[in-house]
């Protein structure tokens, strides 16, 4: 059996974005950590207004964000992953729903995380409790680190999912938001988490699984 659980939304409430910044903060200057608080808050509020749009708008920051580590190996992000999970990502975890991947694996199957959060930073979470994953990768190029393709969201999660895996379908998936839906899509069981009014609208109308409510975490 295989199970495909997206991240962001779904297994936690923290921010890779914040994990980095963290990290920056202790590891490199305090003051590009504040100027780079500085610098994201009118995207924030912008974002929080409805002026963007949230999800992408920190997706779009993620992918800045690679550019904040200075003199990037591979070693180096896997170390920036791993301090980004511990203190971010892994304390906000929403512990129903890994539970429930849990439960999948004690029963032999294989869990993997679907995420468009960078590949490092995936593992280092997804590792945690056991999992595998499928982010989106990572390249060092000219003494930077950037994207090695494009983000693994909406269609292009599926599609690499069924890709690397080889399958045509998974048995379950779990999913937050509306871009989370092609994933859903693609599962004999599908499960709505805490999803928003999208998802949630979507799931009903399906008769999909829902798991948790997204105004208790409002």
């Amino acid at each position: 059996m295989i199970v495909i659980s997206d991240m962001m939304g779904t297994l936690t409430l923290g921010s890779p974005v914040l994990g980095l910044l963290d990290w920056v903060r202790h590891h490199q200057s305090k003051l590009q950590a504040n100027w780079q608080v500085t610098a994201m808050l009118p995207g924030y509020f912008a974002a929080k207004a409805g002026l963007l749009d949230l999800q992408k708008w920190g997706q779009g920051l993620m992918v800045d964000s690679l550019g904040w580590i200075e003199n990037p190996n591979p070693e180096k992000l896997d170390a920036v992953a791993e301090w980004a999970v511990e203190h971010d990502l892994w304390p906000k975890r929403r512990e129903d729903v890994i539970a429930r991947l849990q439960a999948h694996l004690s029963d032999g199957a294989q869990v993997y995380v679907a995420s468009s959060v960078v590949e490092p930073i995936a593992r280092a979470f997804a590792r945690r409790f056991g999992a595998q994953a499928i982010g989106t990768p990572v390249e060092i190029i000219n003494g930077r680190a950037r994207l090695a393709a494009e983000l693994v969201a909406s269609e292009r999660k599926i599609a690499e999912v069924l890709s690397r895996l080889k399958v045509e379908k998974v048995d379950v998936a779990y999913g937050d938001t509306v871009m989370d839906i092609p994933l859903l899509e693609n599962a004999a069981h599908p499960v709505a988490v805490y999803p928003d009014a999208g998802l949630r609208a979507t799931a009903l109308q399906r008769g999909w699984e829902i798991l948790g409510d997204k105004a208790s975490y409002s």
